[in-house]
């Protein structure tokens, strides 16, 4: 998190420096179309929504949120994939649909050369949620619990992204075996409010009001540190699965072949916001990013090989 924070500030200080000819004085002449690649009310779409809103009144267009979910995000991305590189068709897109579904499925695009990375948004813990009527009081019972429960499902934001895959990584290295119930993003959330499903890696901006409300019990969050959030919970890490690390990110991409000016533009605005909407977004779970194309981008395929890895060994569409 302490990263997150260092390329805030050197985003503020590069957006200062931005020179007027890298600027596109035109642009956007037309509303923009912003596409999320789930459904409405998850964290996707909710960081979307609030940067969206920024840019509107920042570049005098609206930036108008449209939701494509399905496939694990596939629809989404593939729609913006073959939309016109002109800057008018854009979208703000996570873990899964960049960097992990390609390993898991042939698909008719590459996500790491048909978009163009544009600049980080946010990365966001996953956090463990079980319902109030769960035995497990804490990590140390939920530990216990899940190597005696004779039958356990855990639901998912959909096959492939981090909340699918932190559960996957836990059960296969405490050697349980659990249902896997996929949902079209943050559908995922209601049964297990409901008591249907056991539990789940949530982003923690998706549940924190039921955390706060005490519908959710909160047990421990998958990255490497604690949240800026709710930094009382553990780490699964410092719980006794050292390196285990699983958060997931968003950030604004555009199709193959948009203009340099294009993208300097929107890098710009969203580095010049993210200082206003940093405590906002602190208070929902996620930690600003921000920085350069280039700095996405390297992200990215780090992310990209990283899961890649974890896909070959578990195999988790099967899971």
């Amino acid at each position: 998190m302490n990263t997150a924070r260092a390329l805030l500030a050197a985003a503020a200080a590069a957006c200062a420096c931005t020179s007027l000819p890298a600027m596109a004085a035109d642009y956007p002449d037309k509303p923009v179309k912003v596409i999320v690649a789930f459904t409405a009310g998850g964290t996707t779409d909710t960081l979307t929504r609030s940067m969206s809103n920024s840019l509107s009144k920042k570049l005098g267009q609206p930036f108008v949120v449209e939701n494509k979910p399905g496939a694990g995000g596939n629809i989404g991305t593939e729609f913006v994939v073959r939309a016109a590189p002109d800057g008018h068709t854009l979208i703000v897109n996570s873990v899964g649909p960049i960097a992990v579904n390609a390993s898991l499925a042939k698909l008719p695009f590459d996500p790491l050369t048909d978009l163009v990375p544009m600049v980080q948004i946010a990365t966001v813990p996953n956090v463990l949620v079980v319902p109030p009527s769960s035995p497990a009081k804490d990590i140390k019972s939920f530990l216990q619990y899940v190597k005696t429960a004779p039958q356990l499902n855990y639901s998912s934001t959909g096959v492939g992204t981090s909340s699918h895959l932190s559960s996957y990584m836990l059960m296969d290295q405490l050697d349980v075996d659990a249902t896997h119930v996929p949902y079209k993003g943050a559908d995922a959330v209601n049964d297990l409010l409901a008591g249907r499903i056991d539990f789940m890696f949530a982003t923690i901006p998706s549940v924190i009001g039921q955390i706060r409300a005490g519908k959710l019990r909160p047990l421990a969050v998958s990255t490497l540190q604690r949240s800026t959030t709710l930094p009382e919970l553990p780490t699964i890490a410092e719980s006794g699965y050292p390196g285990f690390d699983a958060g997931s990110w968003f950030g604004f991409f555009a199709p193959k072949g948009t203009p340099p000016a294009v993208v300097d533009t929107i890098n710009r605005e969203v580095n010049a916001a993210l200082p206003t909407l940093q405590a906002q977004m602190l208070n929902e779970g996620a930690e600003p990013v921000g920085g350069t194309p280039g700095q996405f981008a390297a992200f990215i395929r780090q992310e990209h090989d990283k899961w890649a890895a974890l896909v070959r060994k578990f195999e988790p569409s099967a899971n």
